[in-house]
């Protein structure tokens, strides 16, 4: 059987033209899904994708296949080859990144991921079920676990390997009637750190809250985000933030006038929007894997190495998402995306959010947003809905459930009116989690959240 490593050199040798970059991604994933207090499927799957991207002068071609044989990959390097030979002058291309060291490990073998990383989770699992089989509870959800080996080689001696561990678990419990829900959800590198019995628990609590129901016309509220909550919106703002876009004047981050925004002052607190790809618990990929060129990304860059970067800091702009390409156009550094995200506030005093709830005279608690979509990119107003629990709290006690909501915000906008930030922990968010799970974030208090219509969602 033909190794990720052998088919990079293979694929290199048999390109034709002026250069060439290889990705081999190896990935395995295993899963539990449950319903009802009950174990319901579990599996594991194998999967293999190869990305050539060939280069005929400043011509690219790319060619991608799942599953390629070996006797199929000199027909996937003809196409890419013959595609960069066809192709238009690339506007973003420069010489690909000279080699560095091999990543250590290059040669080892991948190590799928199996059902066996659940080893010591199961076991907790099924406790919980019998916890909430006692309690009238009804608990819904799923657990996954990834590993995804990425190997890049190029025409100009790079050679690196990135072994990728993602694990998730939603939790979702309902009430014996199906008529209370709450939701919870946690990141995790290897599910040895998932404390099943304390998220059964905080899920037993909301329920509970909920059984006393308060409805509340829309309106601008005092409002409690919860880490989740905070992941998906800044992740919306990460997201958005490309120095193109910023360039062309087609962003929040353009400067009226011409150029972006970097240097301004987005937040009156210090607050730091940051992604780091050697944070702990979160690490992720240190080099550019580009598949694909797009306004955020060239693969041309395959290969860079990444490094902390700080995109906001203390409340100012610093950086946006650039290639070589658009920081030559921007003069400003080059700063790749990179996959985690973390935020952070004032160094002292950020309190848990059960300490903000104790401290709020009126407002709300939310769990978790949902169906976040694009209202208008130059102000980057977002439009979603609350889901699986709005609580009210009065003098610091949560007093009841509430109806579901609406929003309309601005993740940029929001931080300028942020009046706390809690103590970061590391969550995972609900609305972009199947793309996005490696973040670090704090509750944040919110003094004139935008609920703007009541939802009818359950």
């Amino acid at each position: 059987m033909t190794t990720p490593q052998e088919m990079v050199e293979r694929a290199l040798e048999l390109s034709a033209n002026d250069g060439c970059v290889v990705l081999v991604d190896e990935g395995s994933t295993a899963n539990l899904r449950f319903a009802g207090n009950t174990l319901t499927t579990n599996g594991v799957a194998r999967s293999s994708r190869l990305t050539v991207i060939s280069v005929a002068g400043r011509g690219v071609g790319v060619v991608s296949r799942s599953a390629v044989r070996a006797d199929q990959l000199a027909d996937v390097v003809a196409a890419a080859d013959r595609a960069a030979r066809e192709a238009q002058p690339a506007e973003d291309a420069r010489p690909l990144v000279e080699a560095g060291p091999a990543s250590p490990g290059w040669d080892d073998a991948v190590r799928p991921t199996d059902i066996g990383v659940f080893e010591g989770f199961a076991p907790a699992l099924g406790e919980a079920f019998s916890a909430a089989e006692a309690g009238g509870r009804r608990l819904y959800g799923f657990a996954e676990h990834s590993l995804t080996s990425t190997f890049l080689g190029t025409s100009t001696g790079v050679r690196l390997r990135h072994d990728q561990p993602t694990g998730r678990l939603e939790l979702n419990a309902k009430s014996a009637d199906l008529k209370r829900s709450a939701w919870t959800g946690v990141s995790t590198p290897d599910f040895t750190d998932v404390d099943v019995a304390a998220l059964d628990s905080s899920l037993a609590r909301r329920l509970e809250w909920a059984k006393t129901r308060v409805d509340l016309p829309a309106g601008r509220y005092e409002t409690l985000l919860p880490p989740s909550a905070v992941a998906d919106l800044m992740i919306y703002l990460f997201w958005s933030a490309g120095a193109r876009d910023a360039l062309d004047g087609r962003s929040v981050f353009s400067k009226a006038g011409g150029g972006t925004r970097v240097g301004e002052q987005l937040a009156t607190l210090p607050i730091t929007l940051s992604s780091d790809p050697g944070a702990a618990g979160v690490s992720c990929a240190p080099f550019v894997t580009a598949h694909a060129s797009s306004r955020e990304s060239s693969v041309f860059d395959n290969g860079l190495p990444l490094a902390p970067t700080d995109w906001i800091r203390d409340g100012r702009l610093e950086s946006l998402l650039q290639t070589r390409y658009s920081a030559e156009l921007s003069g400003l550094p080059v700063t790749p995306g990179i996959d985690n995200l973390l935020v952070s506030g004032p160094a002292q005093g950020a309190r848990s959010l059960e300490e903000m709830i104790a401290s709020t005279r009126r407002g709300l608690l939310v769990t978790c947003l949902w169906y976040i979509r694009a209202v208008d990119p130059q102000t980057l107003l977002v439009t979603g809905l609350t889901r699986d629990g709005v609580y009210l709290v009065e003098d610091g006690e949560v007093v009841g459930e509430v109806n579901n909501f609406r929003f309309n915000e601005s993740p940029v906008d929001l931080l300028g009116r942020v009046t706390e930030v809690g103590a970061a922990e590391r969550t995972l968010p609900r609305e972009w989690n199947d793309y996005f799970q490696r973040t670090v974030m704090p509750p944040m208090r919110v003094p004139d959240f935008n609920m703007s219509t009541v939802s009818q969602a359950s």
